[in-house]
């Protein structure tokens, strides 16, 4: 159990997050195995909004998913991070929608560290 990555466009392979970094970054949130489509299944998008979210990794702000699979990104990649709920939202969920015990895809894009 853990995080995957899949990359859907590399990266610059040199630049790389490291514990305690900023990070700006686009993603898009869905249960796994759902499509990032406009029928509901999809739980948030920055893109939608405008606006990249803006985190420090690596220090415990955003789910062990995030702080494991984003420091395995370099600048400009974008991909697939694979969670399962122990690693994302665990037993309970979030009230945002995600259900408890949920398995979760994020696609990320990395546009800036620091």
């Amino acid at each position: 159990m853990g995080v995957t990555k899949e990359t859907i466009k590399p990266g610059d392979g040199v630049n790389f997050p490291k514990p305690g970094d900023t990070v700006t970054m686009h993603c898009k949130t869905a249960l796994r195995n759902d499509t990032f489509t406009a029928d509901g299944r999809k739980f948030d998008s920055s893109r939608d909004r405008g606006q990249p979210f803006v985190t420090r990794i690596g220090v415990g702000q955003v789910i062990k998913g995030w702080d494991e699979g984003v420091p395995q990104m370099s600048l400009g990649e974008r991909a697939k991070l694979n969670i399962t709920y122990d690693y994302a939202y665990g037993e309970r969920g979030h009230p945002a929608g995600i259900p408890p015990k949920a398995n979760l895809t994020f696609d990320v894009e990395l546009l800036k560290i620091n």
